[in-house]
């Protein structure tokens, strides 16, 4: 085989060019600390390394995600924690006012502080995030949840209304997660059952006109089991109507004895004509401070013995027909317990049935305000929750941020071990191939002649 002087010049070009290709390469890896420069180096690791980029920038969004969340949720609960602050205050000051030798001075001046109150109380309610956003009115978060209405006659100031919804901003923190960075002010403040939760015991007058005449008071109450009430309350009890269903503890004197008598005071719907109360248990002797049990055991219930599963205690000395309601529980806003409270301190005590009828509706105004921290203390509880699932959440993230970027590093990075010892010996081939070069190149029979 011949090899001409021109395809011996062209091949030693072509091998110095690739070797310098090759080296260049190598440097442009070194300068970058990449391998892959362009998919074509290795198009599946290149392939793989867009997946793995992808998946990092979704979790790097829901990172911030997760960050944003936190914040308006330490937000929340700081609020929450204020609030907390504010209702312990104010229960206090009730605790203090519910004491009778208190003349009528000192309960305005209680009243007046109760105001300050109940405005820093509605000031919370109405407070709002670093975007602006208020934290209590649901997913209207540029709509101001309360606000207070003008009065109407004979009460002096109106009655807190809420403009917000029911529900929950939700933020997307993980691949199927979504977490509520906002309270509902309807749930906080708004639907609050009043009494013990169950049921509400109060002081029901006496006769027509009249308020109870003794000194009897009657305590919030208990349940003792859920289910039991539940299901007389829900038909269990035969009621004598559908319509404002409720019992009545009726109280009676015999030669000084004092017995009381449980009736129902249902009534049908309208406009049927109103019933009067019906006997729904034997007369029965009564010692204060003994638990009384809702229990109904006189015809003509059709469903006597029915058990409530509740019972009330009265202390002090009922008088012959003072009566006691047992209602069920409705829902009752935070502020208009605080506000009904204020109302009651302003009102003098001059006489023994008006302090009698004054510490009733106290204690009244008391468990509602302990079911205002209830539930504050219930959606701060819901908070920590969510803030701590957050915290995890986060450690996650970050943990998988790292496998992603190992995982890139991997797909991507250079060798630079490897990569120097590859620059070494290309950049030994180079000169031996332009050193070989030079030597063939140089070889001709001319040099003989």
């Amino acid at each position: 085989m011949r090899i001409s002087t021109s395809q011996l010049y062209a091949a030693g070009a072509n091998g110095i060019e690739r070797r310098q290709n090759q080296l260049l390469r190598l440097q442009e890896q070194l300068s970058s600390g990449r391998r892959l420069l362009t998919p074509a180096d290795d198009p599946v690791a290149a392939a793989r390394a867009l997946e793995v980029t992808q998946a990092k920038e979704i979790g790097a969004q829901y990172a911030r995600n997760q960050g944003i969340a936190t914040d308006r949720l330490r937000l929340v609960d700081s609020q929450l924690t204020s609030l907390t602050e504010v209702l312990q205050s104010v229960r206090s000051r009730v605790v203090q006012a519910g004491n009778t030798v208190l003349s009528d001075t000192d309960r305005q001046a209680i009243a007046s502080e109760l105001e300050a109150r109940f405005e820093e109380m509605l000031g919370i309610a109405n407070s709002r995030s670093a975007e602006g956003e208020y934290l209590f009115s649901g997913h209207r978060g540029s709509t101001m949840p309360f606000a207070r209405g003008a009065a109407v006659p004979p009460a002096t100031t109106g009655f807190v209304s809420y403009s917000g919804d029911d529900g929950e901003r939700l933020l997307q923190v993980a691949a199927s997660q979504q977490m509520a960075t906002s309270v509902a002010g309807s749930e906080l403040f708004m639907q609050l059952r009043d009494g013990n939760g169950s049921f509400v015991a109060a002081a029901s007058g006496n006769g027509t006109a009249l308020p109870n005449q003794g000194s009897g008071v009657i305590g919030q109450g208990s349940v003792l089991d859920q289910g039991q009430w539940a299901a007389a309350v829900n038909g269990g009890f035969a009621w004598q109507g559908t319509d404002d269903r409720a019992l009545q503890i009726r109280f009676s004197s015999v030669a000084g004895v004092s017995s009381y008598q449980l009736f129902d005071l249902s009534q049908p719907a309208p406009p049927a004509t109103p019933l009067p109360a019906t006997a729904v248990g034997p007369v029965l002797p009564f010692t204060p401070g003994q638990a009384i049990p809702l229990v109904t055991t006189q015809p003509p219930a059709p469903s006597a013995g029915i058990d409530f599963g509740a019972q009330v205690v009265i202390t002090g000395s009922p008088a012959a027909g003072d009566t006691f309601s047992i209602r069920p529980s409705v829902n009752k806003s935070a502020f208009q317990t605080l506000q009904e409270t204020i109302d009651l301190l302003r009102l003098p005590l001059d006489s023994g049935t008006a302090r009698t009828d004054f510490t009733g509706k106290m204690q009244g105004h008391l468990a509602g305000i302990d079911q205002a921290l209830a539930k504050a203390g219930e959606v701060q509880s819901r908070v920590g929750t969510r803030l701590q699932t957050l915290e995890d959440l986060s450690d996650n993230a970050t943990v998988l941020d790292i496998q992603y970027q190992q995982t890139l590093s991997d797909l991507v990075d250079l060798d630079y071990v490897r990569a120097i010892s590859d620059f070494t010996r290309e950049q030994v081939s180079l000169e031996a191939a332009q050193k070989s070069f030079v030597a063939i190149s140089g070889l001709s029979l001319f040099k003989y002649l």
